[in-house]
């Protein structure tokens, strides 16, 4: 469970969030919002990338101020551009590379490796160097680089931003098969749709927080 209390952040004068109290408990969240309404702020909240200005954000217990090092583990980040996440030349050196920071053994690496290759479809394409992958290969790659690493929780930003309309499908089969928790920002309301909860973010406020259906509306009625 995610909890953030009266959480506030500036990036010097401007407020970006203001006063956002939630608790993310179900297995597929959405959150949805105009460019600059505070989403990308509240994903990177989420697993420490920045700490609140103001306020509490709690990953199952855990305080993301005081315990950055252990939240990383239990949330995954991905981010909207693959190239800014894959670090190593080639796929499988990419996806060990989280590994070998936790000092694993090797058969337990080359065990995960294999796992998370044959579960995104890359097992063909382990020694290919990572830019000559499709942008919905490297997408896979970067997804597959977060999860060998078992977090409880992930958070998605702008997962399909990037991607044309077949990789777009392929991505939201991924999430929606996830046995982990996931979090899903994003302006693709056909992605937004599939998730339990949606919430809606408007000049750094939650505006709206209900079922896919009357809260995409809300969302769509003060984009309109």
């Amino acid at each position: 469970m995610i909890e953030l209390r009266n959480v506030r952040h500036r990036y010097g004068e401007r407020e970006v969030l203001r006063g956002i109290d939630l608790t993310l408990a179900e297995r597929r969240v959405a959150i949805v919002g105009s460019n600059g309404s505070g989403k990308s702020t509240l994903a990177r909240l989420l697993n420490g990338l920045i700490v609140p200005s103001e306020g509490q954000v709690l990953v199952d217990g855990l305080d993301t101020r005081k315990d950055a090092k252990a939240v990383r583990r239990r949330v995954g980040f991905v981010f909207q551009d693959p190239d800014v996440q894959i670090v190593y030349p080639t796929v499988e050196e990419d996806v060990a590379f989280g590994l070998k920071n936790l000092r694993l053994p090797r058969d337990e690496i080359t065990r995960r490796v294999d796992a998370a290759l044959e579960r995104f479809g890359l097992t063909g394409h382990r020694t290919w160097p990572a830019h000559l992958l499709s942008g919905g290969q490297k997408q896979l790659l970067a997804i597959a680089s977060v999860l060998v690493l078992e977090p409880a929780h992930v958070v998605f930003d702008e997962p399909t931003t990037l991607l044309d309309l077949r990789n777009r499908r392929a991505i939201a089969r991924v999430i929606r098969d996830l046995p982990e928790t996931a979090i899903v920002v994003s302006h693709d309301l056909d992605l937004v749709a599939e998730a339990e909860r949606v919430i809606v973010l408007d000049e750094g406020r939650v505006v709206a927080d209900d079922a896919p259906g009357p809260a995409i509306a809300a969302y769509v009625a003060r984009m309109g």
